[in-house]
Parts: structure tokens; sequence; C-alpha cells
């Protein structure tokens, strides 16, 4: 390995690490954790590229500014991670954050501190890890179903127009109808729209109406009183009642009976309902959003659904496109579950093969993107190479492939055209599978497989 001058060295220890020997520079340049040192007066004096890509500033930025008006954290004026460490006499360790990136996005982090003392043990500066807690975050807001705006993928221009929208929709605080096929996120939406709301520190009760029958629907949502019917043990309370200074989720409302829909009109229009076996009407303060999977108007139509509900729900109305209008944005969600799995499983698998992927882009996703997350888990089981091929999707997924009619002429066109390109890629590497397969972003095994099938040496 080739190594700096002497003049070079010192230069890039100066500006980088506080005198730190070359290789210790080479190791925390490398790290994906972000590393930087401060002086004494809050001055930045190294700044590895973790820290680049996390703040948004380049090193030549950052250096010689003090570490505040870089990282812009939530502690800076009242916790200073600093002021902390010497007052205490002792480093701090995984204080959690936020900061400020240079585009304005907030960005959580945990941190940690140790001194840089000079030869006599005297303290000189703090040294300093952020990392980068995004990924992991987002990770427990879906464990724990508390979705912010920012958990919604998507560049599709329809989806862009929805996501610029929501937060004025969250403000209003008027009544939201969510339609969407099966699986395209509507909870997702409707969980978005009310951690955006006034209503964020008050509950979010949500239900599925399709899933249970009207009687026992109407007992979940007004709940009941003790006696009330046969096994009516003890009072509980309805969704309406825990709803109250939140947001009830009212999950595929098309799937309520007229009767059912009548009561809830009334709800809605007073904010009175009564529990069922009691006479003493109750009071709920709550924002509703419903959801649908099908046509209401449709349904109004054929006498299912009552017109007054429809127009008491359709204050603000959101129209989610299914996957299949939206295929740019499948990459974007393959990427998005790969990274949350690897983090559920331990596991670091990079990505989809190009056929996988290609094959994937023409599927049409009849689950939409449930589905997609469903079939990318599935091939989890499945891999243990550092990227998912076809051979690990599915069998309904590949038997899907398999039955479309395409003509063999074509199909034996593009094998060849496959073959051919692992030759001669093959031929570049001198035979090297390893750097084949990286160059193809295919696993050696299924390099191996390939070269057997069309019997390449």
């Amino acid at each position: 390995m080739n190594t700096p001058s002497s003049s070079s060295h010192k230069e890039v220890q100066g500006e980088l690490m506080l005198g730190l020997p070359y290789h210790c520079f080479v190791l925390l340049e490398n790290l994906s954790e972000c590393i930087f040192t401060i002086d004494l007066k809050k001055k930045i004096n190294s700044f590895n590229h973790a820290a680049e890509t996390i703040t948004g500033f380049k090193r030549q930025e950052a250096i010689g500014q003090h570490c505040f008006d870089i990282f812009r954290t939530n502690i800076c004026a009242s916790r200073c991670v600093m002021d902390q460490s010497i007052a205490n006499g002792s480093p701090q360790q995984d204080i959690p954050a936020f900061i400020i990136n240079r585009a304005g996005d907030q960005i959580p982090i945990s941190v940690s501190t140790s001194f840089l003392k000079d030869e006599e043990d005297n303290i000189i500066g703090l040294f300093g890890i952020f990392r980068d807690l995004s990924e992991l975050e987002k990770l427990r807001r879906q464990i724990t179903r508390t979705f912010a705006h920012e958990d919604i993928i998507g560049k599709d221009p329809k989806m862009r127009e929805i996501l610029a929208f929501l937060p004025d929709i969250a403000e209003s605080d008027s009544a939201v109808l969510i339609e969407g096929p099966t699986g395209s996120g509507k909870e997702l939406f409707a969980r978005a729209i009310h951690s955006l709301s006034s209503r964020q520190k008050g509950p979010f009760i949500a239900i599925n109406c399709g899933a249970l029958p009207d009687s026992l629907l109407e007992s979940e949502i007004f709940g009941y009183k003790k006696g009330a019917f046969t096994g009516a043990g003890k009072d509980k309370p309805g969704r309406f009642f825990l709803a109250n200074k939140g947001t009830l989720f009212l999950d595929e409302i098309c799937n309520t009976s007229t009767p059912f829909q009548k009561d809830m009109l009334r709800v809605l229009e007073d904010g009175e309902f009564t529990a069922l076996g009691d006479t003493k009407p109750l009071k709920t303060d709550c924002r509703v959003v419903a959801s649908t999977n099908r046509d209401l108007k449709v349904m109004i139509k054929e006498g299912t659904f009552r017109e007054d509900l429809y127009y008491r729900i359709n204050v603000v109305k959101i129209s989610l496109p299914p996957l299949s209008e939206r295929r740019g944005d499948i990459p974007l969600l393959v990427e998005h579950f790969i990274r949350k799995f690897n983090l559920l499983k331990a596991r670091s698998i990079h990505g989809v093969t190009h056929e996988a992927l290609s094959h994937l882009m023409d599927y049409p996703f009849p689950g939409n993107v449930r589905e997609l997350e469903n079939i990318i888990e599935y091939a989890y089981i499945l891999c243990k190479d550092d990227y998912i091929g076809m051979e690990h999707l599915p069998m309904d997924v590949r038997d899907w492939f398999m039955t479309q009619n395409r003509p063999s002429s074509i199909s034996a066109t593009l094998a060849n055209e496959e073959a051919e390109k692992i030759r001669q890629i093959l031929n570049k590497h001198r035979g090297n599978r390893l750097a084949a397969a990286r160059e193809l972003g295919i696993s050696r095994s299924t390099l191996w497989r390939k070269i057997k099938k069309y019997g390449l040496s």
C-alpha cells in the first residue's frame, strides 16, 4: 500500500485526526459511524467520510466551524455533550438526539464521547461518535405501528402528490376517506395522518369493519354495560370511547350493513353514542378516518351504502393507486423491505439479482405492497447467498412467469443473450467466478448454476 509523503502525512493528520497515525486515520475514515473531534472551543478539527454523509457538509466546510453550527442537534443548547462530559468528568455514552442535516431533514442519532488528552494528561478536546438510527427508528415505528410521514415509500408522481398534500390533510381535523385496493397501505396513511395531526398525542384506535359480524361490530365500536347480553360479565368501553381526543380508523367501512351505517352516522353528526345495555349517552371527540377497497358510489347506486354517511366521511378523499400503476416504486420498496429484514433477522443480504428484479417489475402484484413484502420475507427464508434470485421467490410467483405466453423463439433468444453475456464477463475476468458474479449482480452459486445450464467452461 502506498503511504503519503511526510509532508502530506502531516497535513492529513493535522486536518483530520489531531495527529493520529495515518493508519488510524484510514481505519476511522472507513467506519460507518460518524467520527469527529473538537477542541475546547468546540471547533471541529476532524471529520470522517460518514460524518460528511450524515450531515451533508463536506470535510473542508466543517473543519474550523463550531460543532453546533454543523450538527445542529436538539441537545446543543440544553445538554451539550462536551459540557456534560467535562462537568461530570466522564465521557457520555449513547445519548439520544436528533441532528438537522444540510437539507433540513431531522435524523435520529445516538452520540458517545471520550476525552482527547495531551502527553501530560490534560484534556485538549473531545472525540465523538454519532450513530445514524434512522433505519432502527423506522423499524421501531413499524413494530409499534406508530408510523410517520417519512415511512411511506414512493417517488411515483401520484404518490408524491398525495404525500405533498398529507400535512394539510392532517392539520385540517376533517373526516378522511382513503380509497385503495387491499394491501395498498391504507392503514399506513391513516396512521401517518394521525402522527402529523394535532391529535398525535392522543390514541390511534383501529378496527377492521369487515372482520366482524354486525352484532359484534356494534359492541366493539360502541361498547357495552355489564349484563347487556349473555357473557357480558363486566363493562367494556367501545372504540369510540377509547379514541376520545385521538383518531378512530374504520378500516374497510364498505363491509358494514346499512342499519349499522345509520348508527354510525348518528355518532358522526352528534358526537354522542350509547353503549349496549345503557341508557345514558356518552360524548366522544375523535377524528374519523375511514378506508374502503370498493367504490362507494357504486355501492350507493346498489343500495348497499348510505349516501348520507358517504358524504359525512368523504370530506377529504385520498385515492391510493395499486402497485401495478406505480411500478417505478418497486425497486425502492424492495430495497426498503430488504433493509427491514436485515435489521429484524440480523443478516446482510445486499439486494436482489437483476433477473429477479426484472421479473418483479413485470409481476401484476394482485396483493399490492403487502404481497411484495411477503415475497421478500419468503425469499429471506430460502436465500443463503448475498443476493435474492429467481430461485428464492415463492412458487406461485415463479409459476406466473412460467405460464405467460412468451414465444419459445423469444425465450431462446433471451437465453442465448444471457449465455453470451456470462461468457464475455467470464473471459473478461479470466475465469474468476467471484469477480464475474459481482459484475453480473448475482451470487456465486447462481452463476455456477447458469454456467452448468448453458454448458459454459
